[in-house]
């Protein structure tokens, strides 16, 4: 029996004190992420139930019970405070999917302060911009990573530790650093939790910008309610699961649902630390029966170029429920889904400002493939008419879109850009800059991205992110970046680049720029194409029109071009 029963029985007469009640909160009670996923599930009388089992790339193996990650997280969350690292100050998790990472991310906030997960293959610029609109005070990262923030640390004087998870003592530490080992400290049975209450900052995940840097989100701990009751009724998490959320924390994902929903839930979670490939993940369901798997559209592409065949080679009966989160789901993905695992993929939409699932296909309801399906009970969502910012008054418009900002996992604001908060926000709606329609029986299909920003395998890179780290090449004068059809991962990354005098195109230019972008920002931010071209379309007050660009690379009619200079 799913956990949800019908939509329309759950969206009448909503509360979200269906979910406080679960949790035990009471409006005013102090309520602290990191204590509700470890201390409360211990409390419960589950203290020896499998919590985590994490596997490396060579096939090691770890597994923690609850009590573990109780001991785990207390241990790491004392050294911190041991450092001096005092409740909010922000606390950098740069690692691979590594248990110090689960753990850290739990003992950062029982000490109250902010936990700011990066992706571990971010590059050193990308991880400076970062680290210093955040004002980080320590990072935690494995030595293989240590180079990167090792070559920004005189840039970047708020950081007071370089902590060091797995220092052999090879090399000698340099300043700042220390190291930590989890394995060798001794377990800390009690440690003190902070106080922290409903507005409480918890995390700080930084999404990409449309014009500028990318922006810290920041959330709460009162975040909790949401992605617990959404686990339950989208996920279908059940007591009895083993679970596997493939995102890496270093995105909202990974943390609202690949830690915090499921450990607050108290299921056993399941994690792979290695790259991906068919029949690597098919083998792990296998061997794990994994029963709520969570995935990404682009995986689940590569595994139907994989081909049908080699799905019947596993055991995959422990399979209970799928969902797809980052980017939108095609149809064709729910079709095959259905075919080879005898049940479709449930497409889920939100965002890192969200912090939960907020439009989702559910079990019990019909799955339209194409769709995002409705809008969660509790969440009041419309698409806006963007003329009139307010919301079609009928069925089948394109528009923005759009919510009533009220849920408890909602952004509280961009950290440090109150600015750029408010400009998210059209005559009391929150836009998420998304695109979609409503069909008569309000199920929501999205359309495209209402601004440049590019959605490649379900990671946002922002186009001025990378024009800016092109020009820092010797070779390029201007540049503009746009996204291109893949059938792959939707769409990738093209720059369009005019050489400086002195400086002639060739392939080897185009992989040394293509391998500069890469080292600075990330393999993602990495254009998959470069077309140098001799001038690139402006207006006539010198702003480059990526909307031209990217119209061409889409076969997209170009529109007005009246304000482009030389026109």
């Amino acid at each position: 029996m799913s956990n949800i029963g019908s939509y329309e029985e759950r969206a009448k007469g909503f509360s979200w004190s269906v979910s406080e009640n679960e949790l035990g909160y009471r409006d005013g009670n102090v309520i602290n992420i990191g204590w509700h996923c470890t201390d409360r599930i211990c409390e419960q009388g589950k203290a020896s139930k499998l919590a985590l089992v994490w596997e490396g790339h060579a096939g090691a193996e770890k597994r923690f019970t609850y009590n573990d990650i109780r001991l785990a997280s207390n241990t790491i969350g004392a050294f911190l405070r041991g450092l001096g690292i005092q409740a909010g100050e922000r606390v950098c998790l740069f690692m691979d999917k590594i248990p110090e990472l689960y753990l850290g991310f739990l003992g950062i906030l029982k000490i109250g302060a902010i936990a700011q997960p990066l992706f571990s293959a971010f590059g050193d610029e990308s991880l400076f911009v970062r680290l210093s609109d955040a004002e980080t005070s320590a990072v935690v990262t494995q030595k293989k990573h240590a180079l990167k923030v090792r070559k920004i640390l005189d840039r970047l004087p708020h950081i007071k530790h370089l902590i060091i998870v797995d220092h052999d003592g090879a090399s000698p530490l340099k300043d700042r650093e220390v190291a930590f080992s989890l394995e060798k400290a001794a377990p800390v049975e009690h440690l003190d939790i902070h106080p922290t209450t409903a507005e409480s900052p918890s995390v700080l995940h930084y999404t990409s910008g449309t014009t500028g840097m990318p922006k810290g989100v920041q959330h709460v701990h009162y975040s909790l309610v949401s992605q617990v009751l959404t686990a339950k009724w989208v996920l279908d998490l059940r007591d009895d699961d083993i679970y596997w959320c493939t995102a890496d924390p270093g995105w909202v994902t990974g943390t609202s649902y690949g830690i915090i929903a499921p450990f607050a839930m108290g299921v056993t979670q399941c994690v792979m630390d290695a790259g991906f490939s068919a029949e690597a993940w098919y083998r792990f369901i296998e061997k794990r029966r994994i029963t709520m798997w969570y995935s990404a559209p682009t995986a689940i592409r590569s595994l139907m170029m994989a081909g049908d065949k080699i799905v019947g080679k596993f055991d995959l009966s422990s399979l209970r429920h799928l969902a797809s989160v980052g980017e939108p789901l095609n149809s064709e993905a729910v079709v095959w889904s259905q075919k080879v695992f005898g049940k479709p993929f449930y497409d889920t939409y939100w965002q890192t400002e969200t912090g939960c699932i907020v439009i989702s296909n559910y079990p019990g309801m019909e799955v339209r493939p194409g769709s995002m399906g409705k809008p969660f009970p509790g969440i009041t969502g419309t698409i806006l008419d963007p003329n009139r910012n307010e919301p079609y008054p009928f069925h089948g418009k394109i528009g923005l879109v759009a919510f009533r900002f009220d849920w408890p996992s909602r952004m509280r604001t961009y950290w440090n850009n109150e600015e750029a908060f408010r400009k998210k926000f059209r005559n009391g709606w929150y836009i998420t800059g998304d695109r979609a329609r409503i069909d008569k029986d309000g199920y929501y299909w999205f359309v495209g991205r209402d601004d440049d920003i590019i959605n490649t395998a379900g990671h946002l890179v922002s186009p001025f992110e990378v024009e800016s780290a092109l020009l820092e090449h010797p070779a390029v004068a201007e540049s503009a970046v746009v996204s291109k059809p893949d059938p792959l991962n939707l769409e990738v990354v093209k720059a369009f680049i005019n050489l400086k005098p002195g400086f002639t195109a060739s392939k080897d230019l185009d992989l040394e720029i293509m391998n500069f972008v890469r080292k600075k920002l990330s393999p993602l931010a990495m254009p998959q194409e470069i077309e140098f071209v001799d001038s690139l379309p402006k207006t006539r007050s010198g702003k480059i029109m990526r909307r031209i660009l990217h119209a061409r690379e889409w076969g997209e009619e170009i529109g007005d071009t009246s304000t482009i200079e030389n026109d």
